[in-house]
């Protein structure tokens, strides 16, 4: 896809959706840091349903730690790998609480430092609590980037990378939530909504489906 037509593309995405925002439910950084962590081949619905049982009494890393690694665990084993999960989101609040005086770091390095925090969830927190034009591709960015043309790659990396290059400088810093929300409810994976798409005459897809098609 032509750099022109990528940027008419984040235009109409934009006018649909001005002030796109995460699915995920959060109060401060560091919810944030540990719903991103719980949503790893997890639904954000899930995610939401657990997290609702202790963020409201234990939503801080003291607050965390007081609840214990137990307690946690049994909060969270509605989804998927909880009991990893539970045991890196623990041991991350401790690290917060050593390193970086209960505060979610801002700088990559010291993200990716903590148990259970890998690029992709470093990226969505860079992204949305700090406003650092970085790009985390999940199954639903790598597709729509890959279909599209947008930004055509092998890996996720390789996608990542070609987003921020290819995405204009005034789109980027909310391109991960319309990709994410255009991957999630129009183009899906096995039958994109093509004729319900606002940038289909842009897309390089040849397999479009049709009205009829459903």
């Amino acid at each position: 896809m032509k750099r022109t037509a990528i940027e008419e593309c984040f235009r109409r995405l934009r006018e649909a959706n001005p002030h796109p925002k995460t699915e995920l439910e959060y109060g401060s950084v560091f919810q944030l840091l540990v719903a991103v962590m719980l949503s790893a081949q997890s639904t954000d619905r899930s995610v939401n349903l657990a997290t609702r049982r202790f963020f409201p009494n234990h939503g801080t890393p003291e607050g965390l730690l007081a609840l214990g690694e137990e307690g946690l665990t049994e909060a969270i084993r509605t989804i998927g790998l909880y009991k990893t999960k539970g045991r890196n989101v623990i041991r991350t609040c401790e690290l917060l609480l050593e390193r970086h005086g209960g505060q979610v770091p801002d700088r990559r390095e010291d993200l990716e430092a903590l148990p259970g925090v890998g690029r992709k969830t470093a990226n969505v927190v860079l992204n949305t609590a700090f406003r650092q034009p970085a790009m985390a591709v999940d199954t639903h960015i790598f597709r729509v980037s890959n279909r599209t043309g947008i930004a055509p790659g092998k890996t996720v990396l390789a996608v990542e990378q070609a987003l921020l290059r290819r995405v204009p400088k005034d789109y980027l810093l909310d391109a991960h939530h319309w990709l994410i929300l255009h991957g999630r409810y129009v183009c899906v994976a096995r039958k994109p909504k093509c004729p319900q798409c606002p940038i289909a005459d842009l897309c390089d897809y040849p397999d479009k489906t049709r009205l009829d098609a459903g």
